[in-house]
Parts: C-alpha cells; structure tokens; sequence
C-alpha cells in the first residue's frame, strides 16, 4: 500500500489561541521581534480559522528554514516612503510579507480616509499567507480594497508547457451593513499550489483536474503534480489573470516577475515577492449609509436567488470561510499527527513549548 493510500484519518483540535501562541513562540524563538511575532501569528491563525489550511501555521517549518538558510530576515522592519500624497511604496527588506502587507494596507486605509483612495506598491517582499487577511485588515476600517500579489512559478502561459506564471490571488472585498461583508480571494488555477503540498503532506490523493505530472499527463499523485504544473482555471482566462498580477505586483513594484519569484519552500536565494493594494473610501459618491444598504440588498438578491438542482445554499464570496471561521472558533482547528509532530520538532529547535491540542 502506498503512502497516498494511507491518508490518516484522526485529527487532533487546537484552539485559534493555543495556535497563535504556538506561532508567537517559535517565530521569536527564531530571532523574529515579539510585536511582529504577533501579527505573524495572528494571520496565519486567521487562515486556520476560515479554513484555509494551507496558508496557517502549517507553513511555519517553511518559513523557519528559510530564516535558517538566511534567505528570510527575521529582524527585517519595512520601510514606507510616500510617492504622492496618496500613493506610496513599502520595502520589506526581504523580511516577512505579513508585516509589509499590514503596513501597506494600514497606510492605504489612511490615505483613502483623507483622499478617498491609498495605493500601495511593495517590493523585496515574501509570501504573505491568505490574502483575505489584508482584506479583512481593509474592512475593518470601513475600506473596500483590491490585493494582488505575484508568486513563484506554477503555472504555464496559455499555450505553453513550462513554469512561468505564479498560481498567484487576486483579492478584493467591501464592507457592508447588517450583511457579511463580500470577500473575494482566488488563485487564478483550478486549485491554489497550497492544497497539492497539503495534500502531500497528509498523505492524501488530489482532484486528477488539478495539475499535469512532469510528462503533461493529468495526475492524482501531490508529489508528482509538484514536479509538474497547475492548470489555470478557464484556459486563457486564468492564465492572463496570472499574467496580470505578475504586472502590477512584479513588474510595477521592482520586484522579480517572469517566473524569477522564488519559491517559498525553495530555501536557496530570497524569494523577492512583490504585492499591490488599494484601499477605497465607500462613501465618495454616496453617503455611507446607502452604501451599507446596497451591499445588503446585492448580498440577499445573491443568496436569495433560485438554485439549480441539487444545490442546497447559494453563498456570497467569503461566506463559506466566514462560517467555517465561526465553527472552528468554538471547536477548534483540526491537524493531523505530522502536522503536529512537524511543528513540535520546530518548538523543540528552540525551546518552545509544544502546540496544546485536545481529542
């Protein structure tokens, strides 16, 4: 039997807080200050929450052999120099995304409150995690935003065989009234890179529509979709959408772009991620009022709408990790044995303590 047939079947559940605090401890175990040890935490406690597995604290043991390697600084403080009076760019100095991502946003929301609208350019930056997080950070302070990132290469152009484009999300979200807010966050392939190294990692088959092996056969083997490449969502549509994050996060910021994004599980060389963020005021051409009614009204029309056959609930974007995100603040964040044991062996490195987990 192989390792794919032998998926395991028992979770163990750890609390959003047990995790943060597990991520705090390790990453300033690490060298990394404690202020944005926290917010490094906080985010990938986010992604764990709203079920976006692949981008919480799994990636942890990723991010530790990159400071290891010294390709990742975890002293780095981004540095904000405005351009105009609402645009400005963050240098990440090759430190964690997180922290230049909160910055940048923070930034935007602050000129968009002045000026009605804040761009922010980042360079010489690393991945960042779920970009709904910075979504969130946006709606938060009563912003609409759009995030962009780019990525390392997984994706072939259209028409093409090779690596060249990120499997890079496009992100945007609103505030709204009595509704949920609309929070949109998609990779541009039929499935984000971070399900296949899950899947990988637990031992778990993949979707055969998902990725090409190294020959460009469809594949269900995690290990051998790795070596290949992801297949973007709707043929050329998916493909230019890559195309189109490489330009405003790589190509405008001074970044890497055109496949020279290295990958954040590669731990030779920095990986020099470049990311774009807008912040818009709401209410510039209404007052705010209507413009939290009108969110309202488009979310019901949309969950209100008639269903196809066999579809239960419609949902608006972000919904379905707004509900997990509520579920598993009472229940907990389910991991596998590995995954408790990998990030156990990176507390043990530095004398943290291991992850509390409970069942």
């Amino acid at each position: 039997m192989s390792d794919l047939d032998k998926a395991e079947d028992k979770y163990y559940l750890v609390s959003a807080t047990d995790a943060q605090l597990y991520a705090e401890d390790v990453l300033k175990g690490n060298g990394v200050p404690a202020n944005n040890a926290t917010i490094i935490a906080k985010c990938l406690a986010a992604a764990d929450l709203r079920g976006v597995d692949t981008h919480g604290i799994n990636r942890i043991p990723s991010y530790i052999a990159r400071i290891r390697q010294r390709v990742l600084d975890p002293t780095a403080q981004p540095e904000l120099k405005h351009i105009t009076p609402c645009v400005a760019q963050v240098d990440a100095k090759n430190g964690f995304g997180f922290l230049a991502a909160e910055l940048g946003m923070r930034s935007a929301c602050e000129m968009a409150k002045t000026f009605g609208i804040g761009m922010v350019s980042v360079k010489h930056s690393n991945h960042f995690g779920m970009s709904a997080w910075v979504i969130q950070q946006a709606i938060d302070e009563g912003m609409m935003s759009l995030v962009f990132t780019n990525s390392s290469p997984a994706l072939p152009v259209w028409g093409g065989k090779e690596k060249l484009m990120g499997v890079s999300p496009i992100a945007c979200g609103a505030p709204a009234g009595k509704a949920k807010p609309f929070i949109l966050d998609m990779a541009p392939s039929v499935a984000a890179r971070g399900k296949i190294y899950k899947a990988k990692r637990r031992g778990e088959r993949i979707p055969p529509d998902w990725a090409l092996d190294a020959e460009g056969n469809r594949t269900d083997d995690p290990a051998a979709a790795l070596e290949g490449v992801m297949l973007p969502m709707g043929g050329p549509k998916g493909s230019g959408l890559s195309i189109m994050m490489d330009v405003f996060s790589g190509v405008l910021s001074g970044s890497a772009f055109a496949g020279h994004v290295t990958n954040p599980y590669d731990p030779c060389k920095p990986a020099n991620v470049g990311h774009f963020l807008i912040a818009i005021k709401p209410d510039l051409f209404m007052d705010s009022e209507d413009f939290k009614e009108r969110m309202d009204y488009l979310y019901q029309r949309v969950v209100g709408s008639e269903r196809m056959a066999d579809v239960d609930k419609i949902y608006f974007p972000g919904e379905i990790e707004q509900v997990c995100e509520e579920k598993r603040r009472v229940g907990g964040i389910p991991f596998v044995e590995a995954e408790i044991q990998a990030l156990n062996g990176e507390a043990k490195r530095v004398g943290a303590k291991h992850i509390r987990v409970s069942g």
